[in-house]
């Protein structure tokens, strides 16, 4: 069987963001390809770009199974793979062997489990990674590494992105155009939390921030038999916490950096809304479990015609519009 054609990429949705071009928003977040085995063929499903991820200095098996579980009446799973990777070697030689193709490919980057100095294995992973990939990501927010989320305090937090930020640019020296550096963060933040985050990324001087990772919560509509699972809560059920703090941080940094929105998207209002909140990118995941890559071309399709709707001409106009009515 020939494969089906993709549907071309309308303009509307077409955006730059840190000298990059971005033929629509819609990304593949980190997680599913975790070991950049198949970042080509998600890109050909449609996406604009894509994540692999994360990477950690050494192999790790991570966390015993069973680590996944569905929550097909929710919309939902809760993982606890634990950074489970081939490691920096073998994912630096796959994004080697695909250098010169088309596409926007970013680096998610963690920490090995037993490693005390955490930014070391951030540095390590930079230092190889930045001269492969279009972008780099700092995860401090996946629930599933123990001491990982403590990295989001303003003071570990300052220290290791001025320490990622050294790291990049070695790799990566003037006037050589090194990849924007991002941080992603978890849903699960005090407002001091946040705006600690938002003062440490502005002062920093880092490239924008993702938001956001995995829940903790555990909402009421989960069925008792999973919601005592362990692990991180994804899909629908964290797309209005998720959304909530994009909408802070959008105000927090002033518009200042550019977000990427992830959490809980699963149609084309689910990527409006984290546009008008705030985000000039989208990400998603879970919902390719229960949709399938089709659902990649009615993101795209709705999101178009939603903006039209609302007489936008660009994606930028409408990136957060919410913060502007009133």
């Amino acid at each position: 069987m020939a494969p089906r054609s993709r549907m071309p990429d309308d303009p509307i949705l077409r955006s730059t963001l840190w000298g990059l071009d971005f033929a629509n928003p819609v990304g593949l977040a980190a997680g599913f390809d975790k070991n950049a085995e198949v970042a080509d063929a998600m890109l050909a499903q449609g996406f604009g770009f894509v994540e692999i991820g994360s990477v950690t200095p050494r192999p790790q098996a991570g966390n015993p199974r069973p680590r996944v579980f569905r929550v097909p009446e929710a919309g939902a799973l809760i993982n606890r793979y634990g950074f489970n990777n081939d490691g920096l070697d073998a994912i630096a030689g796959r994004l080697e062997a695909r250098r010169g193709r088309p596409g926007l490919v970013g680096a998610n980057v963690g920490k090995n489990k037993e490693t005390a100095d955490a930014a070391a294995d951030y540095v390590i992973g930079i230092r190889r990674l930045a001269p492969l990939a279009s972008y780099l990501v700092i995860n401090v927010s996946s629930p599933n590494t123990p001491g990982l989320r403590t990295l989001q305090g303003r003071e570990p937090l300052a220290e290791l992105l001025g320490r990622s930020l050294d790291a990049r640019e070695e790799a990566v020296p003037a006037p050589a155009k090194a990849p924007p550096l991002l941080l992603k963060i978890a849903p699960d933040l005090t407002e001091e939390d946040k705006r600690d985050i938002a003062e440490v990324a502005l002062s920093s001087g880092i490239d924008g921030l993702i938001v956001s990772n995995t829940t903790l919560a555990r909402p009421p509509e989960l069925p008792a038999a999973v919601a005592g699972q362990a692990g991180g809560l994804s899909g629908i059920p964290v797309r209005t916490a998720s959304t909530a703090v994009l909408k802070d941080m959008y105000r927090l940094t002033g518009g200042r950096i550019p977000l990427i929105g992830c959490g809980g998207i699963s149609s084309g209002r689910d990527a409006y809304d984290k546009v008008r909140a705030g985000a000039s990118l989208v990400q998603l995941y879970t919902a390719l479990v229960y949709h399938g890559p089709r659902l990649v071309e009615e993101i795209r399709r709705d999101l178009a015609t939603l903006l039209r709707a609302d007489g936008f001409t660009c994606l930028r106009d409408a990136v957060g519009a919410d913060h502007r009515q009133g």
